[in-house]
């Protein structure tokens, strides 16, 4: 996950610092921007008076007001703070906003499109005293995250989702963790008010994928499958008969697909996309049914897989060659791939390697223009575990 963090004063400059420490050692990438309006003189050639200027661009680090990331600067936001943050939204990064809840919620307000797709969104205020997450508490993460940098900081987390507050089954959070697409966004309302009025939900869960010895929380009532009435929840990966919108409130179909993918240093992002896109179709998967991007680590920068990734939220994972050679199966090798990265096959060793044990490939290496991609279909199971 990539964390935009943004604020608006010194102060606030100071707590995005203390942010970016906190989070050192995970998994995400932290960048920092100020929109603090800050001004320097300068001597110009034609006056001998000062003339001021803005300072846009990029901060460097040796402004010792200023906090830095990883790459050793701040970003000074030129454009307004709406443009910006419908700028980071759009690449699916979350967003946290240092400052007033205000600030945060008229920027985000024109990019908000639905629970399933929003970025995670939080504000934090300049002593570093509360983290609210405003948009995207389950699905996004927004809340989890809250709860993090609140442990981390010393603040209090302001959870404000229902289910949350009354320790309750949380359906989209079941799904996120269970790797489970939401196939109709709608439901998910109708269940957790049922929950949060006291009432049992019906689940349904395809013959051999729950996980054995499951403790099944309170709220639910587990129904034989196929439902033979319609339940609160069903989850299948059969969209025809029984995955019908009529057998249930919500239905949930898991993400089973690993696209494990290689391609020529530079590739065009569009290009790779189309690529993917086209197999996918051609094997009758949904994007919302890939659980995750694979390949080799020497490609773990490659923009192109960077930014398909990051467009439809799928987790990139790479593995060193080492461990791509020892994938058990029988794959596509190549000597000139071996020769270049140090293993034969690259595309059908990172699915199978991403899917596990009990992964099988549905999909063949097929190549074109420098790329190649094959697709694995991975066991899955239902946990109720948080």
């Amino acid at each position: 996950m990539k964390i935009s963090v943004i604020s608006f004063t010194k102060t606030g400059q100071k707590m995005a610092e203390r942010i970016l420490k906190s989070m050192c050692g995970g998994d995400e990438t932290i960048i920092l921007y100020s929109k603090c309006s800050r001004k320097k003189t300068v001597q110009t050639a034609e006056n001998s008076g000062d003339v001021t200027t803005q300072t846009f661009g990029v901060i460097p680090n040796q402004d010792t007001n200023v906090p830095t990331d990883n790459t050793g600067n701040t970003i000074a936001v030129q454009e307004s703070v709406s443009v910006w943050a419908g700028e980071q939204m759009a690449a699916h990064h979350a967003l946290v906003f240092v400052g007033a809840c205000g600030i945060a919620v008229r920027a985000i307000a024109p990019w908000i499109t639905d629970k399933l797709h929003d970025s995670p969104v939080l504000v934090m205020d300049e002593q570093g005293q509360y983290v609210i997450p405003l948009l995207s508490g389950h699905v996004g993460g927004a809340n989890e995250l809250a709860v993090r940098l609140a442990g981390e900081l010393g603040a209090v987390p302001v959870i404000t989702t229902a289910t949350d507050l009354h320790g309750s089954f949380a359906v989209d959070l079941f799904a996120k963790r269970n790797d489970l697409w939401i196939h109709n966004r709608e439901g998910i309302a109708r269940v957790s008010s049922k929950i949060l009025a006291g009432e049992k939900i019906t689940m349904s869960v395809q013959t051999g994928h729950l996980a054995v010895d499951e403790t099944i929380p309170s709220e639910i009532r587990l129904c034989a499958y196929p439902p033979v009435e319609k339940v609160d929840v069903l989850i299948a990966d059969n969209m025809e008969e029984i995955f019908r919108k009529e057998a249930a409130e919500l239905l949930l179909k898991p993400k089973k697909y690993i696209l494990g993918a290689g391609c020529k240093k530079g590739t065009d992002s569009v290009k790779l996309e189309a690529f993917l896109r086209k197999i996918l179709e051609e094997q009758d998967i949904a994007i919302e049914q890939v659980a995750a991007l694979a390949s080799i680590d020497v490609k773990k920068e490659e923009r192109c897989l960077l930014e398909f990734s990051e467009k439809y939220r799928i987790p990139f994972q790479t593995y060193p060659a080492q461990k791509l050679q020892t994938v058990y199966g029988t794959f596509h090798g190549s000597d000139f791939v071996k020769s270049q990265v140090g293993v034969d096959n690259v595309c059908e060793r990172a699915a199978m390697k991403a899917a596990g044990a009990d992964g099988r490939i549905c999909r063949a290496k097929q190549a074109q223009d420098g790329m190649t991609v094959a697709i694995a279909e991975k066991a899955w199971k239902v946990s109720m575990e948080s």
